[in-house]
């Protein structure tokens, strides 16, 4: 089987398991264990159906970095729950889940699964860094579109986007962006920058849409060039969007920043290839699976990883 890395945006896919799995299902002390079932689920589906070869479960270390809210202060703004005593902002998170993410930490421990973050950044950087300089061809699993940004045909890097369920995964490749929206994987960022997105809090150039920030993109080729046409007299562009762009220069000149995916993280060499469970992680699933009421999930996980001869 030819090496492939996958790469998990894991907040993503443990939120989607969290509503998408009653949070009736609890173990003996009442902690509910939605979420660690059904991540685990999505864990076993994805790793049959894609058959990675290696696996990284991506980590929001800094999910609101105080560097990109420098640069956009309304970014993740409407998600912000409270800020701590020490000022530091507290993502709105469901008690039920939040008591869940140790445990769903503690079972990727058991897997194998490498949990990787970085200060100050959010698991969209993490994937970027992992995905650039992987040597391998590359799956992202995510609901964000910002991701899209690092689809690559030429390096085999694909995006199985998950926003309409696990039973309806998308897998996207230049072709589908192009489809989808009109820009190449390589113009999302500008395209997101022109259009906005209200669930990142990012305002876009006021009157311009998804149909013409493609249309610009298509004619301008990136945000510079468009930046540039709209500050010369004689570049092919409406006075009409000339005034628009202009006026939304101070934001321009920061939202590239905040959008872009960081690529070039400092990031450990890690070891992510999946290996069957040996003996004594064996136990240790059964065991929790026991305590925590895992059910099929630790099973089905445990089918789709494998276990060692010793283990057997």
């Amino acid at each position: 089987m030819p090496d492939r890395l996958m790469l998990l945006d894991t907040a993503s896919l443990y939120f989607r398991a969290f509503y998408g799995v009653p949070d009736s299902l609890r173990r003996a002390d009442g902690t509910p264990v939605n979420a660690v079932r059904g991540l685990l689920d999505i864990i076993a589906r994805l790793v049959t159906d894609y058959e990675p070869t290696h696996l990284v479960a991506c980590w929001d270390d800094d999910w609101r970095p105080q560097w990109r809210v420098d640069l956009i202060p309304s970014y993740k703004a409407h998600r912000v729950a409270q800020a701590d005593p020490a000022g530091v902002d507290v993502e709105v998170t469901p008690d039920p889940l939040e008591a869940q993410i140790p445990m769903i930490r503690e079972v990727l421990a058991v897997l194998g699964i490498p949990v990787v973050g970085a200060a100050e950044h959010e698991a969209d950087d993490v994937i970027g860094t992992l995905a650039t300089r992987s040597q391998i061809p590359v799956d992202v699993v995510t609901g964000d579109r910002d991701l899209f940004q690092l689809i690559d045909d030429a390096r085999d890097v694909r995006v199985v986007y998950t926003a309409r369920g696990m039973s309806k995964l998308d897998v996207l490749t230049d072709v589908s962006v192009v489809g989808r929206y009109g820009v190449l994987p390589s113009q999302y960022a500008d395209f997101a920058v022109l259009r906005g997105d209200a669930s990142d809090g990012l305002p876009g150039v006021a009157g311009i849409g998804e149909k013409t920030a493609a249309s610009l993109l298509q004619q301008f080729g990136d945000l510079d060039s468009l930046i540039a046409a709209a500050a010369d007299p004689a570049a092919p562009l409406s006075a009409t969007m000339r005034a628009k762009v202009s006026a939304a220069a101070d934001y321009l000149s920061v939202a590239p920043t905040v959008v872009e995916v960081v690529r070039d993280l400092e990031l450990d060499e890690l070891d992510a290839r999946i290996r069957p469970l040996d003996a004594a992680r064996a136990a240790e699933l059964a065991r929790l699976a026991a305590e925590w009421n895992l059910g099929g999930a630790a099973d089905r996980v445990l089918r789709a990883i494998g276990t060692s001869d010793a283990a057997a």
